[in-house]
């Protein structure tokens, strides 16, 4: 009898123990799923939130399908604000971000607000910046580039199609400042109202180089109208801009990423949070994504949870710290 009932014991214990083992890892189940566009429909924000919440829903990763709001207002501001004061232990919440979230928490866009406030999930993939010179340019590499600029800094003139402060701009900061130019302020940065206008005056002979993202250089580069003299990606891109060599390779070692991402409330449960960031995972990884990447010319960007946190941290640093030295901020 004493036997038996230990059998019974010893057997439930056993099943007990495999019921642990094959629960699922995260406590957190979601249900009315959401995904705040800090933006107007269309746009790189909107696209994050619809194509993301798509491929979850097609994987059967979220049940039934995620809604998609549209917060737009101060550049982002308006639906940091919100998750932060109004939602901000929301667990079935995520809200679309990029490098220009980064660019405008360092340079305090979002008044009263910072990155800590939240929590950063992970990136879906990213634009690289480039730096081009025109097709016939005697400039051959990054380094002559940087050094030409040290030696004369007023006898080259870089355009971008962002406005002095921004994405463009900051871009070829860094990369200036990794090439042991100490004082970024002699970079000579002329913004136009977009990459093409700014191709077409580097054509034209006004200015010695550009700077933008691969997606709007590419059919310049497709034309042989530039030449990319860096990638300020990790490592060499796939396909088209494979040829062309990283910012790294030339000992300049920075990366200028344009990236999609994800954060979520600064107060969600660490069960929600690991949930969303091995959603985010899964859905990178999928073949579905892999297909909307090379669609919508989205190069790989592998980082979540602490990864991801830090990266963001290093990037919302590195720009204020650039903002400081041309004057946008104290």
């Amino acid at each position: 009898m004493v036997a038996c009932t230990l059998a019974r014991t010893a057997f439930a214990a056993a099943a007990l123990a495999a019921a642990a083992l094959a629960a699922p890892a995260f406590a957190f189940e979601p249900n009315n799923t959401e995904c705040i566009a800090p933006a107007n429909p269309g746009g790189g924000w909107d696209f994050t939130c619809r194509q993301v919440g798509k491929t979850l829903q097609d994987l059967k990763i979220i049940p039934g399908t995620m809604q998609v709001t549209n917060l737009a207002g101060g550049g982002g501001g308006v639906a940091y604000a919100a998750v932060v004061n109004k939602r901000n232990d929301d667990n079935n919440l995520i809200v679309a971000a990029s490098s220009a979230t980064a660019t405008r928490l360092a340079q305090g866009a979002y008044p009263g607000n910072t990155m800590g406030q939240v929590r950063w999930i992970g990136a879906v993939g990213a634009d690289y910046g480039v730096i081009a010179v025109a097709k016939n340019s005697d400039i051959k590499t990054l380094p002559e580039l940087m050094d030409r600029i040290k030696k004369n800094p007023r006898s080259v003139a870089i355009a971008g199609g962002s406005a002095v402060g921004g994405w463009d701009h900051l871009k070829v900061l860094l990369a200036a400042s990794k090439a042991g130019i100490a004082d970024v302020r002699t970079i000579k940065y002329v913004a136009f109202n977009g990459g093409g206008e700014a191709v077409t005056q580097l054509l034209a002979g006004s200015v010695q180089a550009f700077t933008g993202d691969a997606s709007e250089a590419k059919g310049f580069v497709d034309s042989g109208d530039i030449r990319v003299i860096a990638i300020l990606a990790p490592e060499r891109l796939e396909g088209d801009f494979g040829a062309f060599p990283t910012a790294k390779e030339q000992g300049v070692d920075v990366i200028g990423a344009n990236w999609r991402g994800f954060y979520v409330p600064g107060k969600m449960s660490d069960e929600a949070y690991n949930y969303w960031v091995d959603a985010i995972g899964k859905v990178y990884a999928s073949p579905e994504w892999k297909a909307i990447m090379a669609q919508n010319g989205l190069a790989p960007l592998n980082l979540r949870g602490a990864d991801f946190q830090a990266f963001v941290a290093d990037s919302v640093a590195s720009i204020t710290e650039l903002s400081k030295q041309i004057g946008l901020i104290k």
